[in-house]
């Protein structure tokens, strides 16, 4: 009632169409740059520092898309389970207190847990958990 138009600084969108708003045309697109200053960048010190904020950011952005994956296996049905796990590298493969029994720990696309979860299930895989990322270091 307020206003015919509005111009919103949006991500993904999501908050427009929760207030039933749509996009009408885009007025720029933006990137985010890490600029260090020349005399801070030649202190070592100060360098560390910079370059340790880049590597929380790069982490950031690495997480954003995937999803934890954590769950236990009989060792016995391991392979069946690895077999339809993808997996950003290798998964963590750890004991449990039961000497039969593994976790496994694993980094996946969220695009692919929709589908990943019933297949680990039907492999024999249990106590499945999904959980969000906030920093994947590379």
């Amino acid at each position: 009632m307020l206003a015919d138009a509005i111009v919103e600084v949006t991500e993904t969108g999501s908050s427009l169409r929760a207030n039933k708003l749509r996009i009408i045309d885009t007025v720029l697109e933006s990137n985010t740059k890490l600029i260090a200053n020349k005399n801070a960048w030649q202190d070592n010190s100060k360098r560390k520092k910079i370059e340790n904020i880049a590597l929380m950011l790069c982490g950031a952005l690495a997480a954003q898309g995937r999803v934890g994956l954590m769950l236990n296996v009989m060792k016995k049905d391991l392979d069946g389970v690895l077999a339809v796990l993808p997996a950003l590298k290798r998964p963590t493969i750890s004991q449990l207190s039961d000497p039969d029994w593994v976790a496994v720990n694993t980094i996946l696309e969220e695009t692919v847990v929709r589908e990943a979860i019933p297949k680990l299930k039907d492999a024999k895989a249990q106590g499945i958990v999904e959980y969000p990322l906030n920093k994947v270091v590379m």
